[in-house]
C-alpha cells in the first residue's frame, strides 16, 4: 500500500531552468498556497482491499509486501553483457535473485562433478539405472548370439550328405510349418551322464534309436507326435523290424524314410540328440519343470551299481539335467507295472515342452550365455544357426499341445515285444498332427 497527499508533488521541486532546488515553504509562498506544515492532507489507498483479502485477514502490510513483489517481479533486467546485468546462474524460472538471475541454490538429488562445469544426475539416478539395466540386456543376448553362431558352426547330422539328400525342403520356420524329426539314440557319452553304464554303446552306426518324434513347429503352429520304438514296420534290406532298428540297417537317412511310409509325413530337418550334452544343456537354462506320475525307477541297476535311480512322488517337480533324462529314459517300474512305452513317449514331449518354457524364464535369462553355448552342442542337425534360433522363437510363438502317440496294440515278434500300429487311428493322429483337427 502507498500513501500520498493530494499535492502531486509536496516535496522540493526542481526549476525547468536549472538552479538551486527549492524549499516547500519557498514553493508555497511564491504559489500563493499553503505550506505542508500548514496544509491538511487526505489519506488514500492506492489499492482497496479486495473481498478475497478482507477474507482471508490480510493486513495492509502483507498487501504492501506482495505489491512490492509484484512490482519487482515486473521489473525490466537488464540486457545481457551489459556492465549492469548480473551472470546468471540459474535456468529459466530459477529461484536465485530477482527474476531467477544469480546463483541458483543446489538442487536436490544432483551433485557437481569436479572438472565438468555442470551439474550431473547421481549414477543411481532410477532413469541413469534404467538406461544401464537395457543397455546391459542388450550386450547380454548379443554376446549370447555370438557364442550360439560359433557353437552351432560345427554341429553337422552323421552322414550329413546322404541324410540332406533324404530331406524335403519348406520355407522359412518362422512363416511356414515344418516338421521336424526328432531323434534319440542309445549311444553313450565317453564321459559325463551314463559314460559307464554296463553295455554302453559308443558307436552311431550301430545304434538304436529310442526316441522318435515328428514336431510340427513354425507359422504359428507348434504340435508333436511320437512313434514307440518298439513299433513293428518293414525297414528296406532288414525286412519286418521294429523300427528303432532303421538307424542300424541304413542310417539317419533310412530313419527318415521309414517315418515317411509309416506315417505318410514328409520331413524337412533331423535334430539328434546328444545325451551327455543334452544333460549339461538342461542345467544351463536352470532346469525342467514336469509333470509326473509316481516314480520309482532304477536304470542300469540304480544309483548303488553305478546306473541312475528315480523317486518321485505324482505332481509337478522341477527336475536337474540328469533326473530330466532319466526320466526320458524310464520304460518299467516295479511299483506300476501299467507303465510302458506310450506312457515314457509322453513324459519326453513334456520334458520338451518344459525346456521351451524355461527358455524364457529370468534364470535362464542369467544363463543365457552357457545356455546358448551347450545348446547347439546338445544336438546334431542339419539346421544352421540362423534356421536353430528361428525354431527357439518358431516353438514359443507355437505355443504347447497335448502329447499324441502313434501306437495299437502290443504284440510278440520273433520272439521280441512289439507294438502293432493301428492304420485308422495312426491316419486320424496324423491329420491332426498337420492340420491341428
Amino acid at each position: 500500500m502507498t500513501d500520498f497527499y493530494d499535492d502531486p508533488d509536496p516535496e522540493e521541486r526542481r526549476p525547468r531552468g536549472g538552479g538551486a532546488r527549492r524549499s516547500g515553504a519557498t514553493y508555497a509562498a511564491r504559489s500563493g498556497r499553503p505550506s505542508e506544515a500548514e496544509r491538511p492532507y487526505n489519506l488514500y489507498r492506492s489499492t482497496p482491499r479486495s473481498l478475497g483479502a478482507r477474507l482471508r485477514g490480510e493486513t495492509d502490510a502483507e498487501l504492501e509486501a506482495r505489491a512490492a513483489e509484484l512490482s519487482r517481479r515486473k521489473a525490466p533486467r537488464p540486457p545481457r553483457g551489459s556492465e549492469f546485468a548480473p551472470e546468471r546462474r540459474g535456468g529459466r524460472g530459477g529461484s536465485g535473485g530477482p527474476g531467477g538471475w544469480g546463483p541458483r541454490p543446489p538442487r536436490r538429488g544432483w551433485r557437481r562433478i569436479p572438472g565438468l562445469g555442470r551439474s550431473l544426475r547421481p549414477l543411481w539416478h532410477p532413469l541413469r539405472l534404467l538406461k544401464y539395466a537395457i543397455l546391459f540386456c542388450i550386450l547380454w543376448v548379443a554376446l549370447s548370439v555370438v557364442l550360439f553362431v560359433m557353437s552351432a558352426s560345427g554341429g553337422n547330422l552323421p552322414q550329413s550328405r546322404a541324410t540332406t539328400a533324404a530331406l524335403t525342403s519348406a520355407g522359412p520356420l518362422l512363416l511356414t510349418p515344418n516338421n521336424i524329426l526328432v531323434v534319440g539314440l542309445d549311444t553313450r557319452p565317453r564321459t559325463g551322464y551314463s559314460s559307464h553304464e554296463a553295455g554302453s554303446n559308443y558307436s552311431e552306426r550301430y545304434a538304436n534309436t529310442d526316441t522318435l518324434m515328428i514336431w510340427r513347429v513354425g507359422g504359428g503352429v507348434s504340435r508333436k507326435l511320437s512313434i514307440p520304438r518298439d513299433t513293428l514296420v518293414n525297414v528296406p534290406g532288414c525286412g519286418m523290424q521294429k523300427i528303432n532298428a532303421a538307424w542300424a540297417c541304413g542310417g539317419p537317412q533310412e530313419t527318415i524314410h521309414v517315418v515317411e511310409q509309416l506315417t505318410g509325413v514328409k520331413i524337412n530337418h533331423m535334430i539328434v540328440v546328444d545325451l551327455g550334452n543334452f544333460v549339461k544343456f538342461i542345467d544351463a537354462i536352470g532346469g525342467v519343470t514336469v509333470q509326473t506320475p509316481r516314480m520309482c525307477a532304477t536304470i542300469s541297476g540304480g544309483a548303488a551299481n553305478g546306473g541312475y535311480t528315480l523317486n518321485l512322488a505324482p505332481g509337478l517337480h522341477h527336475l536337474t539335467g540328469i533326473q530330466a533324462i532319466t526320466l526320458a529314459r524310464v520304460r518299467h517300474m516295479p511299483c506300476d507295472i501299467a507303465y510302458t512305452d506310450f506312457n515314457r513317449e509322453k513324459q519326453q514331449q513334456q520334458i520338451m515342452t518344459g525346456i521351451k518354457n524355461q527358455l524364457f524364464t529370468p534364470t535362464a535369462f542369467i544363463h543365457l550365455p552357457w545356455a546358448a553355448w551347450d545348446a547347439p552342442k546338445a544336438v546334431q542337425t542339419d539346421m544352421g544357426p540362423v534356421t536353430l534360433m528361428q525354431l527357439f522363437a518358431a516353438a514359443e510363438i507355437g505355443g504347447s499341445s497335448k502329447p499324441q502317440i502313434l501306437g495299437g496294440s502290443f504284440s510278440v515278434y520273433n520272439g521280441a515285444d512289439v507294438v502293432i500300429s493301428n492304420p485308422a487311428r495312426d491316419r486320424r493322429l496324423v491329420q491332426q498332427l498337420m492340420t491341428g483337427k
